[in-house]
């Protein structure tokens, strides 16, 4: 890299002002592929330890905030949202986003009360406290790439002490994958809804690897439980997605059981007229 190129880096952030409305709810493919958040509502410490291929992974949080969970990860999706409909609009964006609790929590279909900024506040800290090192997007696989969620965030005041919203940067290895169009999907609002970590989970890997495709996808269990990234042991998760298949909960696919042998199986069919109607 040259020098005028270092420079114009580290030189100050413009800020992005999020936008009033976004149409669409957009998820970065990389995030809802790979174990990257926590899928407990209790506090986790322990890492998340992935490998596959070249593909390395381990997120790590601390003990005073744990590592971010899946219903944290609703502000990155605001984020990203917020970063495509900017630029398919052709307006500038930046890696400092400014925007008030207000347009954030209401985008992401929670309540606008102080606990629920409370929350939001919580949720920010585990995303800038949670360390990602992760070979995606590296020259090699023994090169990793070590990151926060969000670099840093603070509320912002005026002078008299008159709250004006929330300042967030990003890290670069997320905004540039936000930026590329292929890099990143539509969801369904009422991902916003589900309330199992598993769900929400399961969900973001459906949609990223199913899409809208007739023949739909499968996977075993054994694949679906490393996968996640979970503490949970094989039978319990395995229950858990079993209860998922009654419920028929994930917007746009249905689920059903496979088994064959010894080996069970999910397998996700979309429901067209469901799906292309939240998402396009």
């Amino acid at each position: 890299m040259n020098i005028a190129a270092m420079s114009s880096r580290s030189g100050p952030l413009e800020p992005f002002q999020a936008l009033p409305t976004v149409a669409a709810v957009r998820d970065a493919q990389e995030l809802m592929a790979y174990p990257f958040f926590s899928l407990a509502k209790s506090k986790r410490v322990a890492p998340i330890e992935f490998r596959a291929g070249d593909i390395r992974i381990r997120v790590e949080g601390t003990h005073a905030h744990g590592i971010a969970t899946i219903w944290d990860a609703d502000v990155l999706i605001w984020v990203t949202s917020q970063v495509v409909q900017a630029r398919d609009s052709g307006l500038s964006t930046s890696r400092r986003v400014v925007a008030t609790p207000r347009e954030i929590l209401r985008f992401i279909g929670r309540g606008t009360s102080l606990r629920d900024y409370l929350r939001l506040k919580a949720a920010l800290d585990r995303l800038q406290s949670t360390s990602i090192a992760t070979s995606i997007r590296q020259a090699s696989k023994y090169r990793l790439h070590r990151f926060s969620w969000i670099n840093e965030w603070k509320e912002l005041l005026s002078e008299t002490g008159a709250p004006l919203g929330l300042e967030i940067v990003l890290p670069d290895w997320l905004y540039a994958g936000i930026q590329d169009r292929a890099r990143v999907l539509t969801i369904d609002p009422a991902y916003f809804r589900l309330t199992s970590g598993i769900e929400r989970w399961l969900y973001r890997l459906v949609r990223k690897h199913a899409g809208l495709q007739a023949r739909g996808w499968r996977s075993d269990f054994a694949f679906l439980h490393r996968k996640s990234g979970s503490t949970a042991r094989l039978t319990d998760f395995a229950i858990d997605l079993r209860r998922v298949a009654t419920r028929q909960s994930l917007p746009g696919y249905e689920v059903s059981i496979v088994r064959s042998a010894n080996v069970e199986s999910l397998e996700f069919r979309v429901v067209p007229s469901v799906a292309r109607a939240a998402l396009w």
